[in-house]
């Protein structure tokens, strides 16, 4: 345990590498819109931090990064605020990363700010995930990507009749981020691995099933959940966790569900190699003609090949490493995707999927016969021998496995 001056020495040097951060953010707003952008109400011993750009499904950006960590921090060292809740404003708790700016960004050549939002972001999961006071997600709505990254390492995840979660990015020719190969890699079987490569949704009712969420209310219970939540007094996460039990409702996931079919899942994504995956699901398909695996197959064939090899290696890795571990090599991944060093893939996923919406992305390569070791190798390595790694406290705040 460090001393408590080192710790406060070193929270207050973070504070002020955000505030430089938040001084060369690529947004044409005011400070008003900037701060408007994370919301904050008061209660009794709690705060609640509100995402706030419903217009972009409250699509996190460096500000957004920034100032969760700036508001968390001072939250944790606050003795009379007991626990922290985040929620979302509008139809989503949070769709992820702002992967629009994002390409905009590097095609504009300026990829210091595109590496600002990943550091940014990755900095405040590690603290979320490493923090001293308990937490509650409210997942009421999408919560993609990013989102699941802001929200997982959290104590509580609250998930409802509206939720939707996944892990789209093989589809832009991504990977999962955000410290998703950490969660991925810890869900039943081969889950992760099925989830991670065909971004296939989730309901409220398959993540509390699978773990992912902790709890299940109906959306019209959310109302007298946050009044409770807001009256209590106390740091006690059993306490907080009663309240929750209180509204909790008992379901199930739907026949047809991939969690119904955890065994012909298992079988198929535990292969070592992307390839035997497809020709798994391929034989299952014929054999069957079942729907899911038919559906199965058809996203991994839309996906960029060379995603689907990171990815599966990504997850792979993450069930042996921990929450600090998998967000620095996810950094290092993502600067490699950013950088069209390897592959164009990402740039050109968005193009297709996202600003054009011509759903044809041309991914390069185009096929996994042409994704050879190097280039995967290469995904996973720094940029240069001088590029820093991402830098995580992880001195004075202890990963967890």
């Amino acid at each position: 345990m460090q001393s408590l001056k080192h710790f406060v020495t070193s929270r207050r040097d973070s504070l002020i590498r955000l505030k430089r951060n938040l001084s060369s953010l690529p947004i044409n707003s005011s400070a008003d819109d900037l701060q408007n952008q994370v919301l904050v109400e008061g209660k009794a011993s709690s705060r609640v931090a509100i995402l706030n750009r419903p217009s972009s499904l409250n699509a996190l950006n460096t500000n957004i990064g920034a100032r969760l960590h700036e508001l968390y921090a001072s939250w944790e060292d606050d003795p009379n605020i007991g626990f922290v809740v985040m929620k979302g404003s509008g139809r989503a708790f949070c769709a992820g990363g702002d992967i629009v700016a994002l390409y905009h960004l590097i095609n504009e050549g300026k990829i210091e700010k595109c590496k600002g939002f990943f550091r940014t972001l990755y900095s405040f999961i590690y603290h979320l995930g490493t923090y001293l006071k308990p937490h509650v997600s409210i997942l009421n709505g999408i919560t993609m990507g990013g989102g699941a990254g802001i929200s997982i390492p959290g104590t509580f995840r609250l998930a409802t009749d509206r939720t939707v979660f996944a892990t789209p990015e093989t589809q832009i020719g991504f990977h999962p981020d955000a410290g998703a190969s950490f969660h991925l890699s810890r869900l039943p079987g081969h889950l992760g691995e099925y989830l991670g490569l065909t971004g296939a949704k989730l309901s409220g009712a398959e993540m509390v099933s699978c773990g992912l969420a902790t709890h299940y209310s109906n959306t019209d219970k959310l109302p007298l959940i946050e009044e409770e939540l807001g009256n209590l007094v106390t740091d006690d996460p059993s306490v907080i966790e009663s309240c929750l039990e209180k509204y909790s409702d008992v379901v199930y996931p739907e026949k047809i569900s991939a969690l119904h079919r955890i065994e012909v899942l298992n079988k198929c994504f535990g292969h070592d190699t992307v390839e035997e995956i497809i020709d798994a699901v391929e034989s299952e398909a014929s054999a069957t003609n079942d729907a899911w695996c038919n559906s199965t197959l058809k996203k991994l064939k839309e996906a960029s090949p060379m995603s689907l090899k990171v990815s599966l290696r990504s997850v792979r890795e993450g069930r042996f490493q921990t929450l600090d571990q998998c967000l620095v090599r996810e950094y290092r991944m993502s600067l490699q995707g950013i950088s069209k060093r390897v592959s164009n893939d990402f740039c050109e996923g968005v193009r297709a999927r996202v600003v054009h919406k011509d759903f044809a992305p041309k991914w390069e390569p185009p096929s996994l016969e042409k994704v050879s070791d190097d280039m995967v190798d290469q995904y996973f390595a720094p940029l240069s021998e001088s590029e820093p790694n991402l830098e995580l406290p992880t001195k004075q705040r202890e990963a967890f496995n």
